[in-house]
């Protein structure tokens, strides 16, 4: 059965096409600018308190950012002029997440070294941040895979089978994006995508979960934002 879009959905368009699975770090990242020189951000050392190397791994999770909220906090900082200076990007690739049964979840699981030059430059259409790809490696990507470049060519294949809404309201519900993501993505679980909000109600992430073959499921214990809840859309440069 065809839904309807509603007259919110009508001020969307999408764009983009999926793209087959396995096609690597750059089939889906949209063109954009680069520097010649993409500098990788330094190796850290995992704060203590959030090292979970011993949860085992129920399901994953696809985080998406809406990089006009991000910038909103972070265009100042050292690693993100990709994302903030250079480009108006739409979403963007937060990161591929292993995740718990419960609250707890794999964390920090092993030495992460810096990525690569070469790595950091092939991945930085679909996370335009230095300092991102760097903690996404080290606190997530140890927790299932041996270099940085499997973690992204995984993430990337995920990333490569979304099919983007094109926001272009100011505002609209929780409900509304999910089903544009569904109408855009027919083989997604709506219960499967979780609605992260920031201060006033404003949308930062979009996230959907995945069982343990990435076939999607639905999340967890929570959806995040509630259909009805209306989102503020930061609008894109």
């Amino acid at each position: 059965m065809i839904r309807r879009l509603s007259p919110l959905l009508a001020l969307l368009f999408v764009t983009g096409c999926a793209a087959p699975a396995g096609t690597g770090l750059t089939a889906s990242a949209p063109a954009c600018v680069l520097p010649a020189v993409v500098t990788p951000a330094p190796a850290y050392e995992p704060p203590a308190d959030e090292i979970a190397a011993d949860e085992p791994t129920a399901l994953y999770m696809l985080a998406l950012t809406w990089a006009p909220e991000d910038c909103r906090a972070n265009s100042d900082r050292r690693g993100y002029e990709i994302q903030c200076r250079d480009n108006a990007f739409g979403f963007v690739l937060h990161g591929l997440w292993p995740n718990g049964a419960a609250r707890r979840h794999p964390r920090y699981c092993g030495p992460a070294p810096a990525i690569s030059p070469a790595t950091v430059r092939k991945t930085a259409c679909m996370t335009p941040s230095t300092v991102m790809q760097q903690h996404e490696w080290a606190a997530h990507g140890t927790c299932g895979w041996d270099t940085p470049e499997a973690y992204f060519e995984q993430a990337a294949t995920l990333w490569d089978a979304v099919r983007m809404p094109e926001l272009s309201a100011p505002s609209m519900t929780a409900g509304a994006l999910r089903d544009a993501f569904v109408a855009a993505n027919p083989w997604m679980k709506r219960e499967g995508i979780y609605i992260k909000t920031v201060d006033d109600n404003r949308l930062m992430d979009v996230r959907f979960c995945y069982d343990l073959a990435y076939r999607p499921i639905a999340c967890r214990g929570s959806q995040g934002a509630g259909d009805g809840l209306v989102l503020t859309i930061t609008p894109r440069r």
